[in-house]
């Protein structure tokens, strides 16, 4: 039998610590739970154990403490965001069948320890799991430690401890002994630290022995006497720190055996919690949770899937109705689409001859409300097939984004479970279960919850007003892509590998060997031990050589301005040129895919390509930009907002001074540095100006002095008076950034001008730093979510001005700020002059939105 025991308070602690803030829509905090159920099921999977306890410490002296007072003393008290989850996760793995074990006097170390002799003595496998390296003590004879470290988990036996620390598992207990633990307050010898404990452990095993020698042992004399005087606190820390084995628990294995406990009381938990996506882990039935939440019995629903034969007859049985449907989506396109009548669903397969014929009358008609998921691939088919699809109503996966935007699943399956939709079951004439007849069949139940939530969080204009229209913008958008020059993309890798090359050949010969480059940690060794560079930051896997590191040692010698360029280089090279050259699809176009769901702000984001992510910072990275082009005989009308973010705070600030230098057409950046640092608008530098717009742009970001000083290269007392300055000169944005945190921390979400929501738990967080993020947070979304919408809403009106005027034009591209359209020349500068205007006009503000754009031939020259 094999048993694994949890170190349940070291576990939730890296648990707590390593997940962000998580809590329910009831302010229920979970990361804690979260992650602790989460390792506990890697742990399972390594070892696959038929027992599981998890042990837990009791808020009580112990055995140590009464040894000595001072016992772990100075501690910080738990979190009260991690003690509220303490008792919860308790009860979940009560009601998941798992035994929790404390003691009173004894720690849970203690009881991992009394498991593991029980297990050594009756030859069962035993595997501790913990984050806590005084247990590998224990790891031996047969029981292995799972050592929960950053990123990894490793199983530690007496081979392992031998290979990392140089001696056994339970020659430990001397090395802490003499080294001490200052997390738990254990004083070991003062001034021996962990590498002359190691040493001195690995060649005389005990602290016996070496107190019984201490005058004729090979040891340095600065050693031998800081022994000497600290011989008493190096016997109390070995009794300290050595893990009893003798702890009054019950030791009978078989009473940790796994069972099913209350599968359906586990459910109803998971959901209360929102830990949707770990329900299936646990082999828990969403359907139970459902029913325990309605206290009602969930009658199960009998589905019927017919196939459609004839497009007529469901045109006329959709009829003028609202319409539920689910669109089977496969490598971006819609295969078939099932229509919910009920429990009765219909198919309408592809392949079928009448496909194209039904989807047009379907889709062209406008009487019929139409509810469906993700309805840009609705879209996309259409465009494909000539025709529009008119009066899209409902979209699933929109609504809940808007309604909860920071979860990263939106399936329907777990939007079932988080609305508490009971999931009919189904299975199809061959026995397997069909997930698109299901989707299809809850769709109307789950719109009628969505719509219900949007309804209240006053959310449904910015449904129906922003994202349903976007959604039809960007399958346009995708179905027309950007063209690109192949040739010289490869010409321009071709010029990158040949400078790569030169760059390589330098670093060699500077260094003096050749080595791997990209390998951190031979960089690391050829930087700071081959050419003897100052170590700026050392980690535990070794010298750490990030930009940060390189870019503060620029001056030390010129093989780090060497390095940093083959970064730039070798990146540019592989993610965007071999990058770029795989997209390109047959038709000489890169057809990019467009999110609507994947930022917290309501930014669109793009992959396979990532578009918005094409360098501009440097003038090479900006010369990828030439390799976008239009097509023959047309040209490209590239348009951007001029500091819109900055346009946003001064309107949501009701910033009197910065609204009168936007709407007099001033530069903002000179206007600002002119009241900054006190001098005529003239007198201003260019060093001036540049200061003064980092403050401009921090600002929006909650920049400090710290980061100021850094940024511009000023003392951080100077960087201080910039912002006091800034904030005395702009007294509206200063009153902003306090009363829009206070009103976040009141409502439990920052928003948009246009009510997009993004909810904050980080506000009420008793930790510094997580409450100082999350004010960041506060006072930037409002200002970068409603410039996001404000270009979504200059997109739909583009779109819609280029088609009413029947110009030949196409929107193919919105990065940021900028929207870029192919047009043919004829038409190019009344292009030009819609994408502008409507830009300008997305928004009615007190600020005046700007747009500067440009007509080119390829995206470097139109920008």
């Amino acid at each position: 039998m094999t048993l694994l025991v949890l170190d349940g308070n070291s576990i939730i602690n890296r648990a707590f610590y390593g997940i962000k803030l998580l809590t329910t829509k009831q302010g229920d905090y979970t990361n804690a739970i979260y992650g602790f159920l989460n390792m506990m099921l890697r742990f399972e999977d390594m070892c696959k154990p038929d027992a599981v306890a998890v042990a837990f410490d009791l808020h009580a002296p112990t055995f140590r403490h009464k040894m000595y007072d001072a016992y772990k003393a100075g501690r910080h008290a738990m979190p009260d965001e991690l003690r509220s989850q303490m008792p919860v996760l308790k009860n979940i793995l009560h009601l998941l069948g798992i035994k929790t074990v404390e003691c009173e006097g004894w720690e849970a170390d203690d009881i991992l320890g009394t498991f593991a002799k029980v297990c050594r003595e009756n030859g069962n496998a035993c595997y501790l799991a913990t984050g806590d390296r005084d247990s590998l003590q224990l790891a031996h004879d047969g029981v292995k430690v799972l050592l929960a470290r950053t990123k990894s988990t490793d199983i530690m036996d007496e081979k392992a401890i031998l290979e990392e620390y140089g001696v056994e598992p339970t020659d430990l207990i001397q090395v802490k002994a003499l080294q001490g633990d200052s997390s738990d307050n254990i004083p070991g010898v003062q001034g021996v630290g962990p590498k002359t404990a190691l040493d001195l452990i690995s060649r005389f095993k005990t602290i016996d022995y070496i107190y019984e020698n201490i005058d004729t042992i090979d040891i340095k004399e600065g050693v031998r006497n800081k022994l000497k005087n600290d011989k008493d606190n190096a016997y109390l820390s070995l009794k300290l720190g050595e893990i009893v084995s003798d702890a009054p628990i019950n030791t009978d294995i078989n009473e940790y055996k796994l069972n099913d406990g209350d599968k359906k009381g586990a459910a109803a938990e998971f959901a209360r919690l929102e830990l949707f996506s770990l329900m299936d882990r646990f082999n828990l039935n969403a359907n139970d949770a459902v029913v325990v939440a309605a206290e009602e019995e969930v009658v199960p629903r009998e589905l019927e899937r017919l196939t459609c034969v004839d497009a007529d007859y469901l045109l006329e049985k959709i009829g003028d109705n609202d319409a539920y449907y689910y669109p089977e989506i496969v490598d971006n396109s819609v295969t078939d689409l099932y229509f919910a009548f009920g429990d009765q669903i219909i198919v309408m397969p592809s392949e079928t001859p009448e496909f194209k014929y039904f989807v047009r009358k379907f889709f062209e008609n406008e009487n019929c409300k139409k509810y469906t998921y993700n309805s840009k691939y609705s879209h996309r088919l259409a465009k494909e097939l000539g025709v529009e699809c008119k009066n899209v109503c409902g979209d699933l996966m929109l609504s809940a984004y808007l309604l909860k935007p920071s979860d990263n699943n939106y399936s329907i399956d777990h939007l079932c479970m988080e609305y508490g939709v009971a999931i009919p079951e189904y299975k199809n004439s061959l026995g397997g279960s069909d997930e698109r007849v299901v989707n299809a069949s809850v769709l109307m139940p789950l719109f009628e919850k969505t719509n219900s939530l949007l309804q209240e969080a006053n959310q449904t204009e910015l449904l129906n007003t922003i994202e349903l229209p976007l959604a039809r913008v960007l399958a346009k958008m995708e179905i027309e892509g950007f063209a690109v020059d192949k040739q010289g993309i490869e010409n321009f890798g071709k010029r990158l590998s040949t400078r790569i090359d030169e760059l390589t050949e330098m670093i060699y010969g500077f260094v003096g060997h050749e080595f791997n480059i990209n390998s951190p940690k031979q960089l690391g060794v050829a930087l700071f031990e081959d050419l003897g560079l100052p170590c700026k930051k050392k980690t535990k896997s070794g010298y750490s050589t990030n930009a940060e590191v390189l870019e503060g040692l620029r001056n030390e010698n010129p093989v780090v301005n060497c390095i940093l360029e083959y970064r730039t280089l070798t990146k540019l090279k592989s993610t965007y040129c071999e990058g770029l050259l795989k997209a390109i699809q047959s038709d000489g176009r890169i057809h990019t895919s467009f999110n609507q769901v994947e930022t917290r702000t309501g930014r669109i984001s793009s992959l396979e390509p990532n578009l918005q992510n094409i360098p501009i910072r440097t003038e090479l990275g900006r010369e990828m930009r030439k390799f976008f082009i239009a097509k023959d005989g047309d040209v490209l009308v590239d348009a951007d907002y001029s500091q819109i973010e900055l346009r946003v705070l001064a309107d949501l600030a009701n910033d009197e001074n910065m609204i009168n230098a936007f709407n007099s057409g001033a530069d903002i950046h000179t206007s600002t540095a002119a009241q900054v640092f006190n001098m005529p608008e003239e007198f201003v530098t260019k060093q001036m100006r540049s200061s003064a717009k980092a403050v401009n742009f921090g600002i929006v970001y909650g920049i400090g002095a710290f980061s100021l000083a850094k940024d511009i290269g000023v003392s951080r007392k100077e960087a201080q008076e910039y912002i006091d300055n800034y904030l005395a000169t702009y007294s509206g944005v200063n009153k902003y950034m306090t009363h829009v945190i206070d009103l976040a921390r009141e409502k439990g979400y920052s928003e948009t001008l246009f009510k997009r929501r993004r909810y904050l738990p980080e506000l009420n967080a008793t930790n510094h730093m997580v409450k100082a993020a999350g004010e960041r947070i506060a006072r930037n979304m409002p200002i970068q979510g409603t410039a996001a919408d404000i270009i979504k809403i200059a997109m739909i009106k583009v779109d819609k001005r280029l088609d009413d005027e029947k110009l030949d034009a196409r929107l193919i591209l919105q990065v940021h700020d900028e929207l870029i359209v192919e047009s043919s020349e004829a038409d190019s500068k009344k292009v030009l002059e819609i994408v502008t205007e409507e830009m300008e006009n997305a928004c009615q503000m007190k600020v005046k939105l700007r747009a500067d754009g440009a007509i080119g031939k390829d995206w470097y020259t139109a920008h």
